[in-house]
């Protein structure tokens, strides 16, 4: 019979990478963890991981098996923290994956309010623009920008953003304004390499009803939309981005909006996580401080919710 011990073990070794980052989240020591996954691997008769000094990696078999026992583990602490009165105290380590500038701008100053509410609360914050694998990587949860894949992942969209084209104010005096979408080609623009494909986002638009989306030639190409947006405040040219990446220098007027009546519908903004009946009590405060007020249609840090101590739904 499978033990909960060694699904506890083996759950956790996936979360964190490696024996000795599990042991430390569980109490444990780190030969305690490997011989408990070590077990349920006999148990089971195959192998569920690869082992390196300093690292473990997902079989395949290990991979079938990861998503199905993170869920049982996940499903026996929510429990036992129901179990314990009210929705229990967030504690552990809270893995997060998030784009990188919307992780920056938008999400750390939320996990610093949650984190100084939950003093047992940890955070391991990954920023990257690729979709990370909530299950094999060990995350928690994960924050997508966009239309989301049918993945049989759970999705709370919390927000939107808005695709903004904006030029300094020097670019365009000296190269004048674009009317619409076909004067990109007369003009100088800054495209953002998509860190999956290597290739150039499209810019998106809408003209009437009908959507519209188009690659300009680049005349300097990025793979971060801080320094497209430096650029762009420095004269290089034009750029569409993320509202709340060109906020502050809007705000400020180093930018300046053009092609306002093209703008293309708001983009969604969700968290998503390995679906279960019950969440973990660091993840259900990570969704109630996202969702705990009225969706937010733009990101300013001032606007950002203050997240709630404890609540029911």
């Amino acid at each position: 019979m499978l033990g909960l011990q060694g699904l506890t073990a083996f759950a956790e070794t996936v979360r964190q990478g490696s024996f000795a980052a599990a042991a430390r989240e569980l109490g444990l020591t780190p030969s305690a963890v490997a011989k408990s996954v070590a077990r349920l691997e006999e148990d089971l008769g195959v192998r569920l991981l690869f082992r390196t000094t300093r690292e473990v990696s997902l079989t395949s078999d290990g991979h079938d098996l990861a998503e199905r026992c993170r869920r049982i583990v996940d499903e026996i602490d929510a429990l036992r923290s129901e179990a314990e009165g009210a929705r229990g105290e967030p504690t552990g380590t809270l893995r997060v994956s998030a784009p990188i500038t919307f992780g920056k701008r938008v999400l750390v100053p939320l996990l610093a309010s949650l984190t100084a509410q939950h003093a047992r609360l940890g955070l391991d914050l990954a920023l990257t623009d690729r979709f990370v694998d909530l299950v094999k990587e060990g995350f928690d949860a994960a924050v997508r920008v966009g239309p989301l894949r049918d993945s049989g992942l759970v999705a709370r969209t919390f927000g939107t953003q808005q695709p903004v084209v904006c030029a300094s104010p020097s670019y365009l005096a000296r190269y004048g304004r674009p009317a619409s979408p076909d004067d990109l080609s007369k003009h100088r623009c800054l495209s953002f390499r998509q860190p999956t494909s290597g290739r150039a986002r499209p810019w998106e638009f809408v003209e009437g009803k009908r959507a519209r989306v188009l690659t300009p030639v680049a005349s300097a190409t990025m793979n971060d939309g801080e320094a497209m947006v430096a650029g762009a405040v420095a004269g290089m040219g034009l750029l569409q981005v993320p509202d709340y990446m060109a906020e502050d220098a809007l705000r400020a007027g180093a930018l300046v909006e053009v092609l306002k009546a093209y703008r293309p519908p708001s983009l969604p903004i969700s968290l998503v996580y390995a679906g279960a009946r019950l969440v973990t009590p660091r993840l259900r405060a990570l969704l109630e401080a996202l969702t705990g007020r009225a969706p937010l249609r733009r990101y300013r840090q001032s606007q950002l919710p203050v997240p709630p101590a404890s609540r029911r739904s």
